[in-house]
């Protein structure tokens, strides 16, 4: 599992110009609910990214709302018959703009933008950091001996630091990702800073790997995943191969039926695969919710499959194959006998 820590400005980018997508953070919150990584978040940039979300949004407002179109034009554009059209372009772009920021500043006001919805997912995924007397004090004792990081008399990123000194553990690297300058070094703005590198490193005794950008840690770490959902369709898949309960199962069967019109050939195999294999699925067969969205996900794809793995989900879920699809699948047994798959992929 990866630690990671996302630092206040990467968040607050999400409400402004970035070249970020809210998809990056869909991702993550899925690779949380996985397992995959722990994502460390100190009350400290909780309370900070409230503070500022208001300001960021307006700033970003602001630059919008002050966009101005001439209306002027030189007289001997009126002679051109696009003037016109020109003209009722204009007037349905400030109008149809004016619509989009009442509809905004409806929802900004009632935390209801798409990335409300998203980063509130992302605090109720985290493992938050509460603050404690210890790392308050700490992180102001750091701040007044003028160690790093810190700028503007604010505690706010001594106490991060601290935070995350404190609770991640030893011997375990931590992945970084801020734009904040004060990470930084002042030689090169590309390096992590000495002082907070060596300072991780002897009492961590592990590495810091540092990112400006959500993206830049996704293409580096997981340069396999474009988009959330194809993300989410590939854990659930691999999540039903290691699932060990039988609540565990049914609930991820529910979730693929929902994806069932996009899943690939591939992960339909893998889910053929594992009905025959795992016995939390196997043991559930004759459940008929089970059996029926196996079945409205499996049948689809029949002629896809590999015929001897078809036959058996078949025998298990279906008492057997018909006399049509055995002549069909070619099961008779001189036939079956005959059949070389050595060759599929998906048989290795």
């Amino acid at each position: 599992m990866k630690n990671l820590f996302i630092d206040t400005n990467i968040l607050l980018s999400f409400y402004h110009l970035s070249s970020d997508d809210l998809e990056e953070l869909k991702k993550l919150i899925l690779l949380i609910e996985n397992n995959d990584i722990c994502l460390y978040m100190p009350r400290q940039v909780i309370q900070e990214f409230k503070r500022n979300r208001d300001t960021k949004i307006a700033d970003a407002l602001k630059n919008v709302k002050e966009e101005k179109i001439s209306k002027a034009f030189p007289q001997f554009f009126k002679e051109y018959p696009e003037f016109e059209d020109l003209k009722k372009i204009q007037k349905q772009y400030l109008d149809t703009k004016k619509k989009l920021i009442d509809s905004l500043q409806k929802d900004i006001k009632e935390k209801s933008l798409k990335a409300d919805e998203i980063i509130d997912g992302l605090f109720s995924v985290a493992e938050i950091i509460e603050f404690t007397d210890d790392i308050v004090t700490k992180g102001k004792l750091r701040f007044d001996l003028g160690n790093p990081p810190g700028k503007n008399n604010s505690y706010g990123d001594a106490i991060n630091w601290e935070s995350l000194v404190m609770n991640v553990n030893q011997f375990e690297d931590l992945y970084f990702i801020s734009g904040d300058k004060d990470y930084y070094s002042t030689i090169d703005i590309n390096d992590f800073n000495r002082f907070l590198k060596e300072e991780w490193e002897e009492e961590k005794k592990s590495s810091i790997i540092h990112f400006k950008k959500l993206s830049e840690f996704f293409k580096q770490e997981y340069p396999d995943i474009k988009l959330a959902r194809e993300l989410e369709k590939d854990l659930l898949v691999q999540n039903l191969i290691n699932s060990n309960s039988f609540y565990q199962t049914r609930k991820i069967l529910e979730k693929l039926v929902s994806f069932s019109p996009e899943l690939s050939k591939i992960q339909i195999f893998e889910i053929t695969k594992a009905s025959t294999e795992n016995n939390q699925i196997i043991w559930i067969a004759k459940d008929g919710d089970i059996a029926d969205m196996l079945n409205e996900l499996i049948l689809p794809w029949r002629q896809d499959i590999p015929t001897h793995l078809f036959y058996h989900f078949m025998e298990l879920y279906n008492d057997g194959p018909s006399l049509d699809e055995r002549m069909q699948y070619h099961y008779a047994a001189n036939e079956d006998e005959n059949e070389d798959l050595s060759d599929d992929p998906r048989m290795k």
